[in-house]
């Protein structure tokens, strides 16, 4: 029974150590021993006679607890969006934040569920699987019931250069195969009980030397950072109104804060911007819908020949009878060229759940006022690139940014520039702007382009493709950054084959299961 127990204790510390891994909180180092706890424990056998044999099932509740501690600590904010913003009571902003994280809690208990049964067919050996186990679940994560892939163990390392350079050829994946590799060794070595000679240093020299193989020429590649060189350079002018969310459609408010965004993209223009970029919903209107505040933004445009990025909501509406009513509503991004004409609109594709939309209403009935908020967006069908000075950019509204395969698919539709736009005042103080950030950064690593952001609250800022950032801002102020860009059309590996490494986790997850023939009581 204490034996059980110390398991408990393992599988939280795994999840503690994985929440700590990322910021503001944490550090990555974290990360490299992260799941070595949880791996202990799925791979620990009592030699007591009166301690019965662990299944399946108590796998599945290490695993469970593990994603519970990681998640909690790591998801807490949602809490505060959906009770502040949402106009919902505070215990059903609990309720549903904590269906959220027991619903990704499954991964890591699929993961613990599946290294047991390994375990049991094949012993120890089973742990040097598990970084492959664990790569297969994070890919569920991604796209399951339209996935939640934030905080996936490959962006702990996104500051990391020399590490994080991996993504380049199999994605955010590779990084966290890495790290998870180093945990797996680790907690082989703590379970062997042969004495110390080469057998049992060998998995962990073999994975040690890898990580320095890879800093070695990660470091080469971001030293000599080529791309920084190539392509066109543009002068981008980031907008962070630093606008209160209460205040944002606050008809009292609307004057001042769109005079002040027309100043702020003044001072950009004057500071030698050659395309502007404003947040996602930043305009206190929407644009098709309140003609004369657009007419004000187009002669901005044209008076300044700089084309001008900007998010905003736009309405699709539909006759009945004699009254026009809203058929369904996007969330937008939208381009206005330097002659004050619109260059194209992108719709939103993935909507944020219980943010813009309730998945499965009938069940999390009690959060209906978050739609009332809100609104229930519609989400977009195509993954349209726009065209800013004869060069295709992309736009990736908010969160869709921790999306490896959509930004892929951008690139793949001729994107020469990665812009993303953001309203992160719904998460306050939190550890979520700085996730935020760090995981949009490496979307420029996979896809070697430059990206640059534009958040409401920050944080705005402009990333190299080798992930080195060239300008960013603090949160929470009012901020005009202007830095150089370049527009590449340069290619990674990862841009060219994309997640073969997480689907080939997949199949080989798999056929271990297959393999497995040992019948598990």
């Amino acid at each position: 029974m204490r034996s059980r127990s110390l398991d408990y204790v393992r599988a939280s510390a795994s999840g503690l150590l994985l929440a700590l891994s990322f910021p503001k909180f944490g550090h990555p180092a974290f990360a490299w021993i992260a799941l070595a706890p949880l791996l202990t424990a799925l791979a620990h056998e009592s030699r007591s006679p009166f301690v019965a044999p662990r299944g399946l099932a108590h796998a599945l509740r290490l695993g469970l607890l593990t994603g519970v501690v990681y998640f909690a600590c790591t998801l807490y904010w949602i809490t505060g969006v959906m009770a502040t913003y949402g106009g919902i009571a505070t215990w059903a902003a609990v309720l549903v934040n904590a269906a959220l994280i027991l619903y990704l809690s499954l991964f890591p208990g699929l993961f613990a569920v599946i290294v047991r049964r390994v375990f049991l067919s094949i012993g120890r050996r089973a742990l040097l699987a598990a970084p492959i186990v664990w790569v297969a679940t994070e890919l569920g994560r991604t796209y399951l019931f339209t996935g939640f892939p934030w905080v996936l163990l490959g962006y702990s390392q996104a500051s990391v250069l020399p590490i994080a350079q991996l993504a380049s050829v199999f994605g955010v994946w590779g990084v966290s195969m890495l790290v998870a590799s180093v945990s797996a060794v680790f907690a082989l070595f703590a379970l062997d009980s042969r004495p110390a000679g080469p057998t049992r240093w060998l998995p962990v020299a073999v994975v040690l030397a890898l990580v320095l193989a890879v800093a070695v020429w990660g470091s080469r590649r971001a030293a000599a950072s080529e791309w920084t060189r190539e392509g066109e350079a543009v002068r981008v002018g980031l907008i962070q109104g630093n606008v209160d969310q209460g205040q944002k459609w606050s008809p009292d408010s609307a004057a001042a804060i769109f005079d002040s965004h027309i100043r702020m993209t003044r001072q950009a223009i004057a500071a030698g911007a050659e395309f502007v970029l404003w947040p996602e919903s930043s305009t206190p209107f929407r644009f098709e819908e309140d003609q004369a505040d657009a007419d004000r933004l187009r002669a901005l445009a044209r008076q300044a020949r700089v084309p001008i990025l900007f998010g905003s909501d736009q309405i699709e509406w539909r006759n009945e009878g004699l009254r026009r009513v809203v058929d369904k509503m996007f969330n937008a991004a939208f381009l206005v060229r330097p002659d004050g004409t619109t260059g194209g609109t992108y719709r939103k594709m993935h909507l944020v759940p219980f943010g813009e939309y309730v998945p499965l209403q009938q069940v999390f009935f009690f959060a209906a006022p978050l739609t009332e908020q809100v609104g229930t967006f519609s989400p977009g069908l195509e993954a349209v690139v726009l065209p800013v000075r004869g060069h295709p950019v992309s736009v990736a509204i908010c969160y869709e940014v921790v999306y490896p395969a959509l930004v892929r698919q951008f690139v793949a539709g001729g994107s020469e520039l990665l812009a993303t736009i953001t309203n992160d005042a719904w998460f306050g103080a939190t550890s979520a702007p700085y996730q935020h950030f760090e995981q949009a950064s490496m979307r420029a690593i996979e896809e070697g382009r430059y990206l640059v952001r534009a958040a409401n609250t920050g944080i705005s800022g402009i990333v190299d493709p080798y992930g080195r950032v060239v300008t960013k801002s603090a949160i929470y102020e009012a901020a005009v950054l202007v830095g150089e860009a370049r527009y590449l059309r340069t290619s990674t590996f990862y841009a060219r084959h994309g997640d073969v490494l997480p689907y080939a986790s997949a199949l080989v997850t798999l056929a271990l299961l297959v393999a497995s023939r040992r019948r598990v009581q």
